[in-house]
């Protein structure tokens, strides 16, 4: 099931069953100096112009775009500030694609979820968003409980397959299955979205 460019039937209470749809960018603003992190790299690299091709997408379709990224126990950073670190570090090559712009939202998490001790959940009602395009990484950990998290809200899930990086390819591949058979999540390609 593709995501609507509008006029679906959402689970919110947007006027007329209108589905409102956001993109969210989980992670991909990283320096890459984690554990794990050079298995995640090839994976990384292979995501990142897709992830860039939606966001053009998007933003050229008036699709909220929205930033939830790690703060790397820097809690005295702001998203400025670690978009710097990222951009001036080894792997700012894969950060300045998905640069975020002017319009784009930024919210910072401490674990997994974007929802986990956030504001995401509040400022999605208050746009009424009630559909999520998930993207980033890692499909296994983040992706998979952030799926979770907003299937249990009620929000309308889709996940692209080539959108989202892995560290474990067979992990990711449970995973993306858990989504669309435990949590009604729409998997597919981003070729589906916003045709």
């Amino acid at each position: 099931m593709p995501v609507p460019s509008g006029g679906a039937t959402g689970r919110s209470g947007n006027p007329a069953g209108v589905s409102k749809t956001a993109l969210l960018v989980i992670d991909m603003i990283n320096t890459y100096d984690h554990k794990d992190a050079e298995r995640l790299l090839p994976s990384a690299r292979t995501v990142v112009p897709v992830v860039a091709g939606l966001l053009r997408r998007a933003r050229d379709r008036s699709v909220p775009v929205i930033y939830v990224n790690d703060n790397f126990g820097e809690w005295r950073s702001h998203h400025g500030e670690l978009l710097d670190h990222a951009l001036s570090g080894p792997y700012g090559c894969l950060v300045e694609p998905l640069r975020p712009d002017r319009d784009s939202l930024f919210v910072l998490k401490a674990r997994h979820s974007v929802f986990f001790e956030t504001p995401l959940e509040y400022l999605l009602r208050q746009q009424d968003i009630d559909r999520l395009v998930l993207t980033g990484q890692v499909t296994e950990q983040c992706v998979l409980y952030s799926a979770l998290d907003a299937h249990i809200r009620h929000f309308d899930v889709t996940v692209p397959r080539d959108a989202v990086a892995h560290i474990h390819e067979d992990l990711a591949r449970a995973a993306l299955r858990m989504m669309e058979w435990n949590m009604g999540a729409c998997v597919c390609t981003s070729r589906d979205l916003w045709r």
